[in-house]
């Protein structure tokens, strides 16, 4: 029935953080025409957490180390936060070439298997 997700991030600088996530996160894309990259995703999950409120939806990537992920990107200039540990995991927010912020974290929770 559901054969995948597409996300789509605003950016105030897409063009910037388009060539981070394809040159720095090496994430595979293509061109569905006119330089508008389509980026690929390792498998993904979601959750439903309780709200006050509905249409409130958050992104983050998920990575094995993230020390290591972190140490990555300094090379790369990439900002991090400082890493929480938030109980179900260990997270930060990289700072994007555009300024927005997005979150990467390495999962304590029970994680699925790879179906594919």
């Amino acid at each position: 029935m559901i054969t995948g997700a597409h996300s789509i991030i605003y950016s105030k600088d897409a063009e910037a953080d388009k060539k981070f996530l394809k040159d720095v996160l090496k994430l595979p894309n293509v061109d569905a025409g006119h330089g508008w990259l389509i980026f690929g995703l390792p498998p993904s999950e979601i959750a439903f957490h309780p709200s006050e409120k509905n249409n409130v939806h958050e992104l983050y990537f998920i990575c094995d180390d993230i020390k290591i992920f972190n140490k990555n990107m300094s090379v790369h200039n990439i900002e991090c936060e400082e890493i929480k540990d938030e109980g179900w995991g260990l997270l930060t927010k990289i700072t994007l070439p555009s300024g927005g912020k997005i979150g990467v974290y390495e999962p304590r929770h029970a994680r699925l298997e790879n179906p594919n």
